[in-house]
């Protein structure tokens, strides 16, 4: 029988090319045992059959902060979490939830008052819960500033390979806005002292932040980079 220990330890290598390198007397086993650790990788990862383009926009702000993404249908709903915090410039610093058709999604904590009817959002794909219909859907992001997100499923597209088959984020307006500066009454205050050196609280804003704020910068270079580095 061949040593599945000795494999898992050989280069990365096409399985053809691993065959040759072994003795004439594995490689039958090598075969088998490739072909085998091929359909488990396979079962895992579901197939990506679409790509849905998502806009983002963050509530109860004005100028609208917003983002328009690309993300496959098989993304794990956890994934897309990441990709929106990548997307929005939020640190991922916060729990969250998802409200999608009258269900909740998120991580389950029985501790957490409500926990106990939310979903795992780890165990289930965009394409699963988003489907063919939902139009629109919310995120919910740091329960005590209470950042609420109203993203709408703008298109469902084709894959086309080399283009579109990876999340990414395609354009926004407006910068993110700081966390735990206490939700949008404490943004526009944050806002309102910082652009005024004469404010009251403008030197301590000023010193929290550590330097000027620009509520109008935001960099698609920036998102992209930070949503390539997601594992």
């Amino acid at each position: 029988m061949i040593d599945t220990a000795i494999l898992e330890r050989l280069p990365t290598q096409p399985a053809s090319r691993i065959a040759e390198l072994l003795p004439h007397r594995w490689q039958a086993g090598w075969r088998c045992y490739a072909r085998r650790m091929s359909a488990k990788t396979t079962s895992k990862r579901p197939k990506t059959s679409c790509i849905y383009q998502l806009r983002i926009e963050l509530q109860h702000i004005e100028p609208l902060i917003w983002r328009r993404i690309f993300v496959p249908d098989a993304l794990r709903l956890a994934k897309l979490d990441r990709v929106v915090q990548a997307a929005m410039g939020w640190t991922n610093s916060h729990l969250h939830d998802w409200h999608i058709e009258q269900q909740r999604y998120g991580i389950p904590d029985e501790e957490w008052i409500g926990g106990g009817d939310m979903l795992d959002e780890r165990k289930v794909t965009i394409g699963a819960v988003l489907g063919e219909h939902v139009q629109a859907f919310g995120y919910g992001y740091d329960f005590g500033d209470d950042w609420q997100h109203n993203i709408t499923v703008e298109q469902r597209l084709e894959i086309q390979e080399g283009r579109n088959n990876w999340p990414m984020c395609l354009a926004g307006e407006n910068a993110c806005p700081p966390e735990d500066v206490g939700g949008p009454p404490g943004y526009m205050d944050f806002l309102e002292a910082m652009h005024n050196s004469r404010h009251g609280q403008h030197a301590d804003y000023l010193r929290w932040w550590g330097g000027p704020f620009d509520p109008r910068a935001f960099s698609i270079n920036a998102a992209n980079m930070t949503i390539r580095k997601l594992r």
